[in-house]
């Protein structure tokens, strides 16, 4: 049974891990196929080492990295930092490590802002599921424009 690896910060305004863990529950095969490992770090900073950590030490077979970045310079520049570290840890595990960040200046309206959390969490969840058991539908959305959490900029011309 694969295991999928969901780590969050303290820092978040919206619990996103939640979110994650709510749409992968309703995914076929929760359960029989796959199981969940959820952890929670103190911040962005030490996202990049468990997510390491819950796929060579737990057995993971990908991790969803979720964050939030206030809306500071130095939130930027932590946020940036946290990012190459995700990354690091993907080229050194070959394995993938979705990352899910919302920045609090993507919005000026609280349930805006909310909402971008709520359905970039979701929506990331369910990639992890397609990258693992459906890769097909990744593809058939390829070229749409599609987002994360936030309105679908749709194709620039025709599409598939």
């Amino acid at each position: 049974m694969d295991l999928i690896g969901i780590v969050d910060t303290m820092f978040a305004r919206v619990d996103m891990g939640k979110e994650a863990i709510d749409e992968l529950e309703s995914c076929e095969g929760y359960g029989t196929k796959f199981q969940l490992l959820y952890r929670t770090v103190p911040g962005f900073k030490d996202l990049g080492v468990e997510c390491k950590r819950m796929i060579e030490i737990d057995g993971c077979a990908i991790v969803i990295a979720i964050g939030m970045a206030g809306s500071a310079p130095i939130d930027q520049v932590c946020a940036h930092e946290a990012s190459q570290a995700i990354m690091l840890a993907q080229l050194l595990t070959n394995t993938h490590v979705l990352e899910v960040f919302v920045h609090e200046n993507e919005s000026n309206d609280a349930e805006e802002l909310a909402e971008i959390c709520r359905q970039r969490a979701r929506r990331h969840a369910r990639n992890a599921y397609w990258l693992l058991y459906n890769p097909e539908q990744l593809s058939r959305r390829a070229g749409q424009g599609i987002r994360q959490g936030a309105r679908d900029a749709g194709p620039l011309v025709g599409g598939r």
